[in-house]
């Protein structure tokens, strides 16, 4: 399944999803949507309890619902149930909520956009810019911030033509990432003070054209030598990391200091930034 992965927010609550390319449709994590309706401390033990109360159920779920890899809450990939949308309403159906019909207009708007986007797809970069407005972000940041964006899809789609998949993807930005800051993505968060969010949301602006220095380069180059698969990928992506290394260097030079700092988006804008799962 060629897919995208998002956190979607339902309230004050997050329900992890997956965007299928090929259906051109959302998967939804079952158990978060349980734990959203029916406040369960518990959602496995509650759903596994529904599913013995109600054997049709349990044979519609066995059915229906993939097993769809998602980020966890320890910042692990497992495979987690999931289902559409058609799906989750079935099951709803079987949980009492106050909360069942605010959710599934929800979910429908979710879907909409989605589809919106798909045929327009600057609503999707106007949504972009406005999430970001409300979060307090300066129209200077933001606009840094989606130039990286679209140079991220560059690169990736770069990787995706030569063969990288998975996991692969990741270690290709730790690499890129160590090569010109010093630090992998898990130490530069670390330094930041950062978990679970999402690291490029919580960059200064120089240290974001850094970032998006060594993507293009690494794009770039990887356009140049054509390199074949992961492997050849992980010099490409050294190379790329080394581009902008230099540049950080001469501009240290330049203003006698470090740029790479321990600043967030907490004590830089006065906030925090959403905890999302990383761009991959």
């Amino acid at each position: 399944m060629s897919q995208k992965e998002a956190l979607q927010l339902f309230g004050d609550k997050k329900i992890r999803t997956v965007w299928s390319e090929e259906e051109e449709k959302w998967y939804f994590s079952v158990l978060d949507v349980i734990e959203v309706l029916t406040d369960s401390k518990d959602p496995t033990d509650y759903f596994k309890k529904m599913r013995k109360r109600e054997p049709e159920l349990a044979e519609y779920v066995g059915t229906n619902c993939p097993q769809v890899e998602m980020l966890t809450q320890t910042g692990k990939r497992r495979k987690t149930l999931a289902g559409e949308m058609a799906v989750i309403f079935r099951i709803i159906e079987s949980i009492p909520s106050k909360k069942a019909e605010p959710f599934k207009q929800w979910m429908a708007q979710v879907a909409s956009e989605r589809i919106d986007e798909m045929q327009d797809p600057e609503l999707a970069i106007d949504r972009g810019y406005e999430y970001y407005r409300r979060l307090g972000y300066s129209e200077a940041w933001i606009n840094e911030r989606m130039k990286g964006k679209d140079v991220r899809k560059a690169l990736t789609d770069e990787w995706k033509r030569t063969g990288v998949s998975g996991q692969q993807y990741a270690t290709l930005t730790d690499i890129i990432t160590q090569e010109w800051s010093g630090m992998t993505t898990r130490q530069y968060k670390d330094y930041k003070g950062l978990k679970k969010e999402n690291l490029r949301d919580h960059m200064t602006r120089t240290e974001s054209a850094l970032n998006t220095l060594a993507e293009v380069a690494a794009t770039e180059l990887s356009q140049k030598v054509d390199p074949q698969g992961f492997t050849e990928q992980k010099t490409v992506a050294k190379r790329g990391g080394k581009v902008a290394a230099t540049a950080r260097r001469e501009l240290e030079k330049q203003l006698g200091q470090s740029v790479i700092t321990r600043q967030n988006a907490k004590s830089l804008y006065g906030h925090e930034a959403p905890k999302e799962i990383d761009e991959q």
